[in-house]
């Protein structure tokens, strides 16, 4: 049977631990620091090298824009989903709006930031 300092002992490691994971926990606490320019570009580099050697499968790497739709994927799924799933990119399409929305819900995922009312932010 334990004593009464084991428990104590077992307790406090108990808190310690949990509080470790909710404070590193991106889905579980806030990061209070906005995604960086340099972050977001370094990751959609990395997301480019995963398309092109074919971790996406073939249908990324059938035309620039199937890549570009898949690199916006691979960056934040929920942002993509949101903004461009039902309408992805076109061939020669460039959107403005859409493509300040896509930011914006990357700004306020790394915040921890509910995504509600980021379509249609940007309607000018």
């Amino acid at each position: 049977m334990a004593t009464p300092n084991s428990l104590i002992i077992i307790i406090i490691n108990c808190v310690l631990i949990a509080s470790t994971l909710l404070s590193s926990s991106p889905v579980l606490a806030k990061s209070r620091r906005p995604v960086s320019d340099s972050e977001t570009r370094q990751k959609k580099q990395d997301c480019y090298a995963d398309i092109e050697s074919g971790l996406w499968g073939p249908q990324c790497k059938s035309s620039m824009i199937a890549t570009e739709n898949c690199a916006l994927r691979c960056l934040s799924p929920p942002c993509y989903e949101l903004v461009y799933e039902s309408d992805p990119l076109e061939e020669g399409e460039n959107d403005y709006v859409r493509s300040q929305e896509y930011k914006y819900c990357m700004h306020k995922l790394s915040l921890g930031e509910s995504l509600e009312g980021i379509r249609g932010s940007f309607d000018y």
